[in-house]
């Protein structure tokens, strides 16, 4: 069965588009899979593969304590590969087709308040370049609601300075241009002609813009590690992460009165309805503010 996988990763890698990470994240769902038909259930040939089959494998995983989200991607990953075996006529029917995937619940995501962010960067010095570097860091990530591997992938000519626009490669390498503010802008360009190179000098080549000690490419885990830092130096006691910038980002637009179509495009997300957990953000900040001010509540 395996040589039919490894078929099937080759043509992923190639034609889906997908991250990295999301591609790795499908490799581990049908690796696990096959090892289950495998060793498990004794099937040696995928042509054998029944929709009992499916349904056992997905109450292994259920079992095992797998979240709900998890267990979706799997069944998903599992669908789409038995799809490939019958366009290569390896399969006549797809034995995942009628598998019913878990509901699962959004959880809204941590946001930082205006006044926690505004802590969190006054909390961070002026004077260490290392300091500054992180600043820039955490600014775009909360001005312009970048995704951290976007961040990570961020060039110099990606800035375009005269028009006030980053061009942003994201998810599936869509290409989107995102607005930067005059401060964060002015912050960034002084960054770059004189922190950078200090950074850059072991590498000089280096495309991206932002650089560890020995001037290479930072890291997502890298950048999950500085914020902790800077977060912990600032007393701020929520669990946060560089996602949590991108969630304050699109919140406080919301909260401003940015229409949702806006901050969808700002943030990337092909389908509306990944914005619109947002909008239950922004109701839970009007039910607080109700709470707290209202006498008759």
């Amino acid at each position: 069965m395996e040589h039919f996988l490894e078929k099937y990763k080759i043509k992923l890698k190639v034609s889906s588009g997908k991250s990295e990470n999301t591609m790795q994240s499908y490799f581990r769902d049908l690796n696990q899979y096959h090892s289950f038909l495998d060793t498990k259930l004794k099937i040696k040939s995928i042509k054998n593969v029944t929709l009992g089959n499916i349904r056992t494998y997905v109450r292994f995983l259920n079992d095992r304590g797998m979240s709900a989200n998890s267990i979706k991607r799997a069944i998903s990953s599992i669908r789409n590969y038995h799809n490939y075996l019958i366009e290569e006529k390896k399969m006549k029917d797809n034995p995942a087709y009628h598998i019913k995937t878990p509901k699962v619940n959004r959880k809204l995501p941590t946001v930082l308040t205006v006044h926690e962010i505004d802590i969190i960067f006054n909390s961070i010095p002026n004077n260490d370049k290392m300091a500054i570097r992180d600043q820039n860091i955490f600014e775009l990530l909360y001005s312009c609601g970048l995704r951290v591997t976007e961040l990570c992938d961020l060039k110099k000519d990606d800035i375009r300075a005269d028009s006030g626009i980053i061009h942003i490669k994201g998810k599936g390498q869509k290409v989107r241009y995102v607005p930067i503010g005059p401060i964060p802008l002015k912050n960034l360009i002084d960054y770059i002609d004189n922190v950078r190179p200090d950074l850059a000098k072991s590498n000089p080549k280096v495309k991206e813009v932002f650089l560890s000690r020995n001037s290479k490419k930072l890291t997502r885990m890298m950048i999950w590690i500085l914020l902790k830092k800077w977060t912990e130096h600032a007393n701020i006691k929520k669990d946060i992460s560089p996602h949590t910038l991108r969630h304050s980002f699109a919140t406080h637009l919301l909260e401003g009165g940015a229409d949702l179509r806006s901050v969808q495009e700002m943030l990337g997300h092909a389908d509306i309805t990944t914005t619109e957990i947002y909008t239950h953000l922004d109701k839970e900040h009007l039910k607080q503010v109700h709470r707290e001010f209202h006498p008759r509540f």
